[in-house]
């Protein structure tokens, strides 16, 4: 039984699901990335909008597991139109790597899905030696984003559609640390917290679209927004011991199923709902408001000049 089953503005509600959201939506002819897709809501992503005709581009970090991901959308869908290539966020030369071959590949590209993210893991660094859920949910996505820009901006032009930018944030931004991004200690191991440290990771996913916002020139037609999926019982909750007996406790009550946790993520993407609209944080297929830290203009862009010192 669902707590929270009141539709929004939208017409939709948190026990929406993705195939609800996008019912009647012809996504033919559009092209997508969806970072993350091997596995929970991105896969439950990349199936929806190839369930809608859109061309899907997976990019994940264990092949074999894309494939097997692949294969079970064709089995259900033969017609869907589905790649898989290797990307792993945590590593800028992975990054580059698939967004170099991306571009090889001569595909445009109308949406990106910044979905893909670890969540409370204990302290480490990444291959780049960047304090590792800062490294893979923000760090990656933003030098992602960063490399395939042109690649977009020309794909709207050409194709006459807009470009979406959608960031998989979460509501434990309003978790972070209390100065919101602690920029003079993001490899401090002796002031880490797992779950502040994820907190500032959803918290740079919110800033890096508003910040992107800001940037597009007028005459791009390109969006970018970010939101909260909801609670979701997937493999993110692998580092938390309570995490299993919790879920399978309360679950009914609080979490959502892979199908509604994808919902927002293909409303935000395919929905005329939300176009024109940029800038902004959606929950349950629906506007909803970040923190102060999250609405922070000075905030997003210090975080932006940080991260493209780290891109360097």
């Amino acid at each position: 039984m669902w707590l929270l089953r009141r539709k929004g503005p939208s017409g939709f509600s948190s026990s929406s699901t993705a195939e609800e959201v996008t019912d009647g939506i012809d996504g033919t002819g559009l092209t997508a990335i969806v970072t993350g897709a091997s596995s929970g809501i991105g896969s439950e992503t990349a199936r929806v909008l190839a369930l809608r005709g859109v061309h899907v581009i997976m990019g994940v970090r264990n092949l074999e597991a894309g494939r097997n991901v692949k294969e079970t959308i064709v089995n259900e869908n033969p017609s869907a139109k589905i790649d898989t290539m290797e990307l792993d966020l945590s590593s800028m030369a992975s990054v580059r790597k698939f967004a170099s071959d991306y571009q090889s590949s001569g595909f445009p590209l109308n949406i990106l899905i910044n979905n893909a993210g670890i969540m409370a893991t204990p302290f480490g660094l990444s291959k780049d030696n960047i304090e590792q859920q800062f490294a893979t949910n923000h760090l990656g996505h933003f030098l992602l984003t960063d490399l395939l820009l042109e690649n977009m901006k020309k794909t709207a032009v050409e194709s006459e559609k807009e470009g979406r930018i959608v960031n998989v944030s979460s509501e434990a931004h309003r978790y972070t640390y209390p100065e919101g991004i602690q920029f003079d200690g993001i490899n401090d191991e002796s002031r880490y917290n797992k779950m502040q440290a994820y907190g500032q990771s959803k918290l740079s996913n919110i800033l890096h679209a508003n910040e992107l916002t800001r940037r597009f020139k007028e005459g791009v037609n390109i969006t970018a927004n970010s939101l909260h999926p909801g609670i979701i019982t997937t493999n993110l909750f692998r580092h938390f011991n309570y995490g299993n007996g919790l879920a399978n406790t309360v679950g009914k009550l609080i979490f959502k199923n892979v199908q509604q946790g994808a919902a927002t993520t293909c409303y935000v993407a395919l929905h005329p709902q939300v176009k024109g609209v940029s800038g902004e944080y959606f929950m349950n297929s629906n506007l909803h408001k970040p923190t102060q830290h999250g609405q922070d203009v000075d905030l997003a862009k210090k975080l932006w000049d940080f991260t493209t010192n780290l891109i360097k």
